[in-house]
């Protein structure tokens, strides 16, 4: 009689157990899959930054704006070697000092596409 018992609770129990296991299997099998896809997404983050640099570099190869930003920010350095100017250039730097923040922003964001976005952001970083 015992043996009649045993049976079909052992049975029940295996069919639990096989079920837990196949539930636990499943949760790691989703979360396997989900770390899948966020290197995916992050892979293809790394590629959209270094495809944007490369753009960057080809469109400069053609244009002017890049040379013309480097003289544009080396005006002043250079008046401030020549005798005399130091005044002019620190006017400018205090009229600067006055502008919107909007207006610096607005020269962030047209030095970073010029120069590439990674570039300029180490260097604001700074």
């Amino acid at each position: 009689m015992l043996n009649l018992l045993i049976g079909p609770v052992a049975e029940l129990a295996g069919t639990w157990l096989k079920g837990r296991v196949e539930r636990g299997a499943a949760k790691t099998e989703a979360e396997v899959a989900k770390k899948k896809a966020e290197a995916v997404v992050y892979q293809r983050k790394a590629n959209a930054e270094i495809d944007w640099d490369l753009e960057a570099i080809k469109g400069a190869s053609t244009s002017w704006k890049d040379e013309w930003l480097t003289i544009l920010f080396s005006i002043p350095m250079i008046l401030a070697f020549i005798p005399g100017m130091e005044g002019i250039v620190a006017h400018g730097f205090e009229q600067l000092s006055q502008a919107p923040d909007w207006y610096f922003y607005s020269l962030g964001i047209i030095v970073s596409a010029s120069f590439g976005f990674r570039g300029a952001a180490k260097f604001f970083k700074k």
